[in-house]
């Protein structure tokens, strides 16, 4: 295992690694609006009283303690700010359905304080990686720490937390901020779990100015030489890390040239 340094990156048995992942998690307003009744389904924008808003977030970079946490109370564009502060300087960003929620929230508010955008980052939606490599009967946060045995997420009241931070309570804040923290706690042991079953995940040979092999998803040169991955027309020198438990193959073909004449392809 790696020892894990003070500086931009992270050691993994000797090697400086340079890529910087950072692990975020937002809170969000409800939507409020005016509706005639209970069974109500449909909600015109004429009945918005206020639309949703970026309450929080908490970020965390990979491998270093210390979480970094700022809300509304902060101020909004100081909270966005910060926000894109930190994901400017990332290489990779570690979200739960982030993709579809998390940063496209957080690029309207850059946009709303006219920002622009951060430099561009890999994006690591655990939430994608669990729906495509396993079958659970619940595909949340709190469920999937739970299954992994990691721990869980903090107990609240509910809705009720996100009302009560709304209208200032000073309490309720103070559960809002442990909450959200955890969450991106939980993030990084659950991604330490899939990390191996990453398929797009950035390569960390990329990041390291070191000419050995290393496991593209967590930078260990302990790996072990598995057969051969062949394809229809290739046939490659198979690996697998034994910290992360990646499967790996090299880049160049293990086919000598003067077999790859006859090696035919069905049409």
């Amino acid at each position: 295992m790696g020892e894990f340094s003070t500086g931009s990156g992270y050691t993994t048995e000797g090697i400086k690694m340079s890529l910087r992942i950072l692990q975020i998690d937002i809170e969000t307003a409800p939507h409020t609006a005016l509706i005639w009744g209970p069974k109500q389904s449909w909600i015109s924008p004429d009945n918005v009283v206020e639309s949703g808003y970026t309450l929080c977030f908490a970020a965390k970079w990979y491998g270093k303690p210390g979480v970094i946490f700022s809300s509304v109370l902060d101020g909004e564009r100081e909270m966005a700010q910060l926000a894109w502060d930190l994901l400017d300087e990332a290489d990779a960003v570690i979200h739960y359905n982030g993709t579809k929620f998390d940063i496209p929230i957080l690029r309207g508010d850059w946009m709303t304080h006219r920002l622009g955008s951060p430099s561009p980052f890999h994006e690591i939606d655990l939430l994608k990686v669990v729906r495509q490599r396993f079958r659970r009967y619940s595909n949340k946060l709190d469920e999937v720490a739970k299954w992994l045995g990691v721990g869980s997420k903090v107990r609240h009241k509910g809705l009720q937390l996100w009302v009560e931070c709304m209208r200032g309570d000073e309490k309720a804040w103070k559960t809002m901020r442990r909450y959200n923290i955890q969450d991106v706690l939980l993030l990084e042991k659950v991604y330490d779990l899939l990390r191996g079953e990453i398929r797009q995940h950035p390569n960390h040979a990329l990041y390291t100015d070191d000419t050995c092999p290393c496991c593209p998803k967590c930078g260990s040169r302990q790996l072990t030489r598995q057969g051969y991955k062949t394809t229809l027309t290739q046939k490659y020198q198979q690996f697998k890390c034994k910290k992360c438990g990646s499967w790996l193959r090299k880049r160049t073909t293990s086919v000598p040239p003067d077999k790859r004449e006859g090696v035919l392809v069905s049409i």
